[in-house]
């Protein structure tokens, strides 16, 4: 593993000689990245946030301050973890076992959550594992995923549930009608059976 020469590490921040730390990627005070984790190009990790041992980020990724980005946790490109989420990794979490002696790393099979390219987790929301958020979706603030998320889904709540649709530029889509269209870009996407792709004009 290797930390590239443009890549800036405050001194405060904890990061393992076992981590990968992209190009032009930043680190900030009081961090953790752990061993055998991989951070791609202009990643930005904030303060206090930690990233656990194997856990892949794509590039242009932000993790705000004191988020918790557990193990195996994969994220495509540009995705946006706002301050204070949380990404678990444990199904049924236990201290101990039912004899009640305490549990191991043997005794428990970490599960990941997967975050598809350009997605946003709003500030101090949870995505339970094992759970797929999926591409240019976003999170409302506080809320708590436990079932995988469509592309450009609008969620919100606990539990969190569909309650529109959002375009790549993060905001809400309006229904016309041509499609689903972006306020601020003007793109359209089309809804087949409850999922959403963007409309490609062709020449």
């Amino acid at each position: 593993m290797s930390i590239h020469p443009t890549a800036r590490i405050v001194p405060s921040a904890d990061v393992s000689d076992q981590a990968d730390i992209g190009e032009g990627s930043s680190v900030w005070h009081l961090a953790q990245v752990r061993e055998e984790a991989s951070l791609g190009r202009n990643c930005i990790i904030g303060r206090g946030a930690y990233i656990g041992t194997g856990v892949v980020l794509g590039d242009n990724c932000k993790v705000q301050n004191y988020a918790l980005v557990y193990e195996p946790a994969t994220l495509g490109n540009g995705v946006f973890i706002g301050p204070a989420v949380v990404l678990t990794n444990d199904t049924y979490p236990r201290a101990i076992n039912p004899d009640g002696s305490q549990k191991s790393a043997h005794d428990w099979e970490p599960v990941g959550v997967t975050i598809r390219e350009g997605a946003a987790i709003g500030a101090r929301a949870v995505c339970v594992a094992p759970v797929t958020i999926g591409a240019w979706s976003t999170i409302a603030a506080g809320a708590v995923v436990t079932r995988d998320v469509p592309d450009f889904a609008l969620m919100v709540g606990v539990p969190a549930k569909r309650i529109g649709w959002v375009g790549k530029a993060g905001l809400r889509l309006t229904e016309t009608d041509a499609g689903w269209q972006c306020p601020e870009t003007s793109a359209l996407y089309e809804e087949i059976d409850g999922t959403l792709r963007e409309v490609v004009a062709h020449d």
